[in-house]
């Protein structure tokens, strides 16, 4: 009993702290939450909590911009992709779990995956989509985000990098962000329901991460006001390095 409190805790902690970040940086919920659930359970196991969290706040997020339907014209043909690449991973998945090292493989992706985004974080690099690349460029960057998603259940990878070089306004980038974010996890809980895994109890236990999911929002929207925003980012991206490492060393080491 007393272990499963302690789990309890740590969970619950560990969507206080991506809440936070989401409220300070508007993105980061999912990644934060099971680059470090991941520490105690499977990578796919983890995505199942953070449906319900990270459905609400997206949904939030999209619904306060200002142009949804001209946004929703432009990305289509990527968030159509995101969907067609996450039922690919869905096969894989179902193949890798079916071999040994299974779990090893798809810890390794999440920790490759962890280490681009950090680096490139760190880096501040930043580069730009020509319109006319946008057509195909879409729904390349649509299928490889749905499936790392449905092989990790991190869904920023590459679709953040490539919003922020659509050269979109902050108000739009957010939304864009948020719109992506959702069919993301829409996507990633239809692939977990068809193979089992987002079943009542793991809804039940996912509704219940709303709880401090919410609350460290309103921390995070509250330590927004009151610190550099690019400390926090570089702290954030530090983090999500560290995180990385560790999860490539357990899977090549296990």
């Amino acid at each position: 009993m007393a272990l499963m409190d302690t789990s309890y805790i740590f969970i619950a902690l560990v969507f206080v702290l991506a809440g936070m970040v989401k409220g300070v940086t508007g993105m980061g919920l999912p990644t934060v939450a099971v680059a470090l659930l991941t520490l105690k359970m499977p990578p796919l196991e983890a995505a199942a909590l953070l449906i319900v969290p990270s459905s609400v706040t997206n949904v939030w997020q999209l619904a306060a911009g200002p142009a949804l339907y001209p946004l929703w014209r432009r990305l289509r043909p990527m968030l159509l992709a995101v969907c067609v690449g996450t039922a690919l991973a869905a096969v894989l998945v179902g193949a890798g779990n079916g071999a040994r090292g299974g779990a090893a493989w798809s810890g390794a992706v999440l920790g490759l995956a962890l280490l681009a985004y950090g680096a490139l974080g760190l880096a501040g690099w930043r580069w730009q989509v020509a319109p006319r690349s946008e057509r195909w460029l879409g729904p390349l960057a649509g299928v490889v985000t749905g499936a790392l998603a449905g092989v990790t259940g991190v869904f920023v990878m590459p679709a953040a990098p490539y919003l922020q070089a659509l050269a979109l306004e902050k108000d739009d980038l957010v939304q864009a962000m948020g719109l992506a974010f959702t069919v993301s996890t829409l996507a990633l809980a239809v692939m977990l329901a068809y193979q089992g895994a987002w079943h009542a109890a793991a809804a039940g236990a996912s509704c219940l991460a709303l709880l401090p999911a919410a609350g460290g929002m309103l921390l995070g929207q509250w330590l927004r006001e009151r610190m550099a925003p690019a400390l926090f980012r570089r702290c954030f991206f530090a983090s999500l390095l560290a995180l990385g490492a560790h999860q490539c060393l357990r899977a090549f080491t296990d």
